[in-house]
């Protein structure tokens, strides 16, 4: 969970957490979405709440196909019900506390339906909360209780007591190890930049590597058209640059660059659905751009992301 504020930390305006936030939020959709039903902003009943991410698969055979097997850790995490919660920052114990009042609502819904479905609630088939959080101090860990479970996963992910279905994924300790990169991509610092780096070794038609090229590239643009980006932000920047000389490649091979004018407008139709007034009055220096940035733009660029920049321009 990352957010927006409308103040300044150290003389910073640090808005860019709202950019990490919807990136992890994208990235989970479009990996789980193939094996069930995925839920971003989840609203939670009683008060003006929301669950960051929310996956219930679809079938058991769904959990079973080769590939959520390549998701690795992120495949073993989700033959339950689960609530996600990422942050881009160290989770604070007080932020636990609330995605853990996120998942006792969710786990009443729960039993409501079972006693009026006259069903029998089966305790392992519950939701389970999952905070994932780039570092994790042993005293935050301690204090919650959380313990390893190496017989059975891998070191740094961490269970609370059964009967409170949470846990916590400590990032920066999962072991470098491709079974750990679906989870080290939301990362923080080198941790993520390794894991970037990673990713660019798989093979092309990878569902991760397929996925997430194009997750890290709108990523990258939104990074760039925003002002008083931190250090960390500029270096995971020029991190993300040979993946986009890499896909810049592979554009060239798709044939986008070649297209007339009329053609970009009709990609720019299809991608969004209609051109309203807005856009059409960015049509002329989103079409006079070269080819190639053109067609990255149109891959990787949400209609806000082109507004945000050509608006400016």
């Amino acid at each position: 969970m990352y957010y927006l504020f409308s103040g300044a930390e150290n003389g910073i305006c640090i808005v860019t957490k709202f950019v990490y936030d919807s990136f992890a939020k994208n990235y989970l959709r479009e990996l789980l979405l193939p094996f069930g039903s995925v839920e971003i902003g989840r609203d939670v009943v009683g008060e003006v709440r929301e669950i960051d991410v929310y996956f219930e698969p679809s079938s058991l055979s769904s959990l079973q196909t080769a590939d959520i097997q390549l998701l690795g850790l992120l495949g073993q995490l989700v033959t339950t019900p689960v609530l996600f919660e990422p942050f881009r920052y160290p989770t604070k114990v007080s932020e636990v506390r609330s995605c853990s009042s996120k998942l006792f609502d969710t786990l009443a819904r729960w039993e409501r339906d079972a006693k009026r479905n006259g069903s029998t609630i089966v305790e392992a088939e519950l939701p389970r909360l999952w905070i994932l959080t780039p570092t994790a101090s042993e005293a935050f860990l301690n204090g919650f209780g959380a313990k390893l479970d190496l017989d059975n996963w891998s070191p740094g992910v961490y269970f609370f007591h059964e009967s409170w279905r949470g846990g916590v994924i400590a990032i920066h300790q999962l072991p470098v190890k491709e079974e750990t990169l679906s989870l080290r991509i939301l990362g923080k610092g080198k941790v993520q930049q390794k894991a970037v780096e990673e990713l660019q070794t798989l093979a092309k038609n990878n569902p991760l590597r397929a996925k997430t090229v194009d997750l890290l590239l709108n990523l990258k643009t939104t990074l760039e058209i925003r002002k008083d980006l931190k250090r960390e932000d500029r270096d995971f920047i020029m991190k993300l640059s040979p993946i986009y000389e890499q896909r810049l490649a592979e554009v060239r091979e798709e044939g986008i660059q070649t297209a007339t004018q009329v053609e970009r407008q009709n990609f720019l139709r299809a991608k969004f659905g209609t051109l309203d007034e807005e856009l059409v009055a960015i049509m002329e220096p989103l079409l006079a751009l070269p080819s190639e940035e053109f067609a990255l733009l149109l891959l990787n660029s949400s209609r806000d992301d082109l507004l945000a920049r050509f608006s400016q321009s």
